[in-house]
């Protein structure tokens, strides 16, 4: 590695903190902030819990009051303007330059045109100044979620998102270019499509992620009705014929799957527990009140046998219509420790 190489940090390397955001348009949220407000808070607490720091964006008076009352000295409140929650996406991805940390910035068009919202494409230039980390500046579309790091040089990423042309309209060549001249990327592992009602058009957060250099973890069907059974058999296929940037092929752990989970409106969600959030000593894992949930738990406590696997409903943050639509990594990003260095 040269002293100018850039590494992003795989998210179980320690972190200074977890920046979130506080819902505070309620036109986001077909009028219901109570709801996902309750989710955050529960996952606010479970971090803050573990000894965590949660820096809690905060827009408008309102928003800084609720948010107050509701999490108390588990987070640190902080004033910004954002369009909606999902800084996986609208925030910085993290990363070291020669052990130097930097915020690396994306173009963002609103997920393929979909969700456009002020601030959104502003919000992650906030966190990077508040972080206090220079900014690295890429001329093409890329959320966060679109993509998962090893944090030795392997992405995880899905056709379905990274080759939409409702983004970039990139070959896969191109796709691959791109992600080595943001985070020296070495090798790319492509999945073909996310869960079906994915507004972000099938993010890898939702179906797969990296545990450890070498191991991921994906879903398996719950039960005969479970609309996503084929899909979720291709993703573990996939990658059970893939190797990483190391040459090795990938140990594969399978999940059980949230199966067929419907909104308060009937309609079928992209309800996952693959969208957990990796913290310092604990994993909050998204639950839907299903069947499988508790086995969940048990299988990626397994899979975490250092940290501690805690279970936080969220119904709220998944929404219905066009409200929501992700969990609870879609709303974090992550602080690596900026004394750790960039092999972490």
């Amino acid at each position: 590695m040269t002293e100018t190489s850039t590494i992003v940090p795989a998210e179980w390397a320690d972190q200074s903190a977890i920046w979130t955001a506080w819902p505070a348009a309620a036109s986001e949220w077909n009028g219901d902030l109570a709801s996902p407000r309750r989710d955050i808070a529960a996952l606010i607490t479970a971090l803050s819990e573990a000894g965590n720091t949660v820096r809690l964006l905060v827009n408008g008076d309102e928003a800084a009051q609720s948010a107050q009352a509701a999490v108390g000295p588990n987070a640190e409140l902080v004033s910004a303007k954002y369009g909606d929650i999902w800084l996986r996406d609208t925030g910085p991805i993290f990363a070291f330059e020669g052990g130097r940390r930097v915020a690396l910035r994306f173009k963002t068009n609103s997920w393929g045109g979909k969700f456009e919202l002020p601030d959104d494409s502003t919000v992650g230039d906030r966190v990077a100044e508040l972080a206090g980390s220079e900014i690295r500046r890429f001329d093409f579309v890329l959320e966060g979620g679109a993509v998962d790091h090893d944090g030795c040089g392997t992405v995880l990423a899905t056709k379905q998102t990274l080759l939409n042309a409702n983004r970039n309209g990139w070959s896969e060549a191109e796709a691959e270019a791109a992600l080595a001249s943001a985070f020296g990327t070495r090798k790319v592992i492509w999945v073909d499509e996310g869960l079906i009602g994915d507004h972000t058009d099938g993010h890898i957060d939702n179906i797969a992620r990296f545990v450890a250099p070498g191991r991921v973890v994906c879903q398996a069907p719950a039960g005969a009705d479970d609309p996503n059974a084929a899909i979720l058999d291709a993703i573990a296929r996939t990658l059970a014929a893939a190797t990483d940037a190391a040459g090795r092929r990938l140990e594969v752990v399978r999940i059980p799957g949230v199966g067929r989970y419907k909104n308060a409106l009937g309609e079928e969600s992209p309800a996952s527990h693959m969208n957990f959030t990796i913290a310092n000593g604990v994993v909050v894992v998204p639950v839907y009140g299903t069947p499988s949930q508790d086995a969940a738990i048990a299988a990626l406590s397994e899979v975490f046998p250092g940290r501690r696997v805690v279970g936080v409903p969220s119904q709220g943050v998944l929404g219905c219509g066009d409200a929501g639509g992700g969990s609870f990594h879609c709303i974090t990003q992550q602080e690596p420790r900026e004394t750790q260095k960039a092999a972490a």
